[in-house]
């Protein structure tokens, strides 16, 4: 039996694969996971990674017109978070045909509440 492929959930994946597949958009994107709703501002995100502003930028650019994160204007400023659901969907989309669907005893869950060691 052939399966139908939603292209358009494809591309959006591919989309934002590519944006992950370059160092400093990993990094920030991984820094935004680990902060979770509170987010961080720009100078913020450029200090702790030692990014600067003009390449950092680009690459929050990038990282949202991908549908990661999110932007929200607080005042003058505006503040970045990962989109957590985004992210979700992502993992759902790669691991979808895993194990053929039966139970796949050597995969976790994924429980953002978790801390790791």
């Amino acid at each position: 039996m052939k399966t139908q492929l939603d292209f358009s959930a494809e591309t959006a994946v591919v989309s934002a694969l590519a944006a992950l597949a370059q160092t400093s958009r990993l990094r920030v994107f991984r820094l935004l996971v680990g902060t979770g709703p509170s987010g961080l501002c720009p100078g913020q995100i450029a200090e702790t990674l030692e990014i600067p502003a003009n390449s950092l930028s680009f690459h929050l650019k990038e990282l949202h017109h991908a549908g990661l994160i999110y932007q929200q204007r607080e005042g003058r400023f505006l503040r970045y978070r990962a989109d957590m659901p985004a992210m979700k969907e992502l993992i759902d989309f790669m691991t979808a045909h895993c194990c053929n669907g039966e139970h796949c005893a050597g995969m976790p869950e994924l429980d953002c509440a978790a801390t790791t060691s």
